[in-house]
């Protein structure tokens, strides 16, 4: 398995590209989110390998509306995801405002599930044409996500399934599904065959593994024992000092 920390929730009070730079001298992967307000050529200088970033930029996937607007601010974004060398695109199951519902939702019905399934068979192949694999991340709406529909881990992977295109699959967040849903093991074990990446932080908190809830070496044990090769991500906050927070990381998952 590659590691990857996502820049946006560690070392916060450096410099974009420092941040990256000390993930990247740690042995990790970078994770990024919104590109548009960064230097690219200043991160590409940093050496570091990037593994994801944020795929769209307004529109939402459930909206018949909007959702041209999600494609189109994709496609707007693939010269940046090639210029860093990112390999998966992520977006959410409906449009996101400062980590808000854009218009709350609070229920889904059979017009939001088609014209998601839709929306991602057009990512699909957009990402097909680039080599790039566009990843539906599943959220919660407890604590972090209120109003956002076909957000459950079950649900945004039957629309991966549904869609069964090689460019789509899921961006699998265990922070989010431990609190929406929670038997983990169990849904890395179902959901893998269809998973890109998997995002990890612990619960509650959101922060490092080790610092909550969930037993993340056993979540390990359960990706090697499927034979998971892919990229672990932590999309955490440290707990108190970065260092040490990559430190837990790495080694909840053998790093």
């Amino acid at each position: 398995m590659r590691l990857a920390v996502c820049a946006e929730m560690v070392f916060t009070g450096l410099p974009f590209s420092e941040r990256v730079r000390r993930i990247h001298e740690a042995g990790f992967d970078v994770e990024v989110w919104d590109s548009r307000p960064k230097d690219i050529a200043e991160l590409v200088a940093t050496g570091a390998r990037f593994s994801s970033m944020t795929g769209y930029s307004a529109g939402s996937l459930v909206e018949p509306d909007t959702a041209d607007l999600v494609v189109s601010t994709a496609e707007a974004l693939i010269p940046t995801a090639l210029e860093l060398g990112v390999e998966r695109l992520v977006v959410h199951p409906a449009e996101l405002v400062d980590g808000q519902a854009a218009r709350p939702h609070w229920r889904a019905d059979g017009t939001m599930w088609l014209t998601a399934a839709r929306t991602l068979e057009r990512l699909g192949a957009l990402g097909a044409r680039h080599g790039l694999t566009f990843c539906l991340e599943n959220l919660n709406t407890i604590v972090d996500h209120p109003g956002i529909p076909l957000a459950r881990a079950k649900d945004t992977l039957a629309l991966v399934r549904a869609v069964d295109h090689p460019n789509v699959r899921l961006m699998l967040d265990l922070y989010h599904a431990q609190i929406g849903e929670g038997n983990l093991v169990e849904l890395v074990r179902e959901a893998l065959p269809w998973t890109g990446e998997v995002q990890v932080a612990d619960v509650p908190g959101r922060c490092e593994p080790g610092t909550g809830e969930i037993s993340y070496p056993a979540v390990h044990r359960a990706l090697a024992e499927a034979g998971y090769t892919g990229t672990v991500g932590m999309e955490a906050y440290a707990a108190a000092d970065p260092d040490d927070a990559l430190e837990a990381f790495g080694a909840a998952f053998g790093g």
